[in-house]
This record gives structure tokens, sequence and C-alpha cells, in this order.
């Protein structure tokens, strides 16, 4: 990620999914969001249905800190089931990858 492209890191376990937006040249995180906040960690929906507000809700962070366009970064977990909702969600926010 850079300056202008921002990383979107994902991090999967078996039971939370946390999302990122990292600015590489800095150092800095921009925006997060992980179903372990306490506004997500009563919702009684599927994984799936949480990494989709986890999705929305960085991308919501992520604008509201002035980034429009990121770079995905899967960390080598396969694109498919709660990574894939979650990049639905953070492009339907209004994140361009």
């Amino acid at each position: 990620g850079t300056s202008d492209r921002p990383r979107l890191a994902v991090f999967r376990s078996n039971r939370h999914i946390y999302a990122q937006v990292i600015d590489d040249a800095t150092g800095r995180t921009l925006a997060a969001a992980s179903s372990g906040e306490a506004e997500l960690r009563s919702g009684t929906g599927t994984k799936t249905e949480e990494a989709k507000v986890v999705g929305r809700l960085v991308a919501e962070r992520a604008r509201s800190a002035g980034v429009d366009r990121v770079v995905f970064d899967r960390a080598g977990f396969r694109y498919h089931g709660r990574i894939k909702s979650l990049a639905d969600a953070a492009r339907e926010a209004g994140l361009e990858f």
C-alpha cells in the first residue's frame, strides 16, 4: 500500500474477522473494524453476515478518513466465504479495489 492507495488488510480467525486500512509509507493505520467490537459482538448472525457488517464499517471509516481507493490484501486466505463477503460489502459501501 502507498499513500495514494493504502492496503486493506484482512485477517480471519475461527471466531472473528478483522480489517485495517494501512498506509505502509508512513506505517499508520487509517481505519479499522472487527467483529469483536462492542457494537458488533452482540450480533446473532452468521460469521458471513458479520463479515459483511465489518466490510461496510471499515469502508465507511476509510471514506471518512479520506480514502477511496485501496489495494486488497487477503493475507493468503482464499477469496471465498467471509473474505469475499467482506470485500463485496466494502465495494458496495464505496471503496474501490
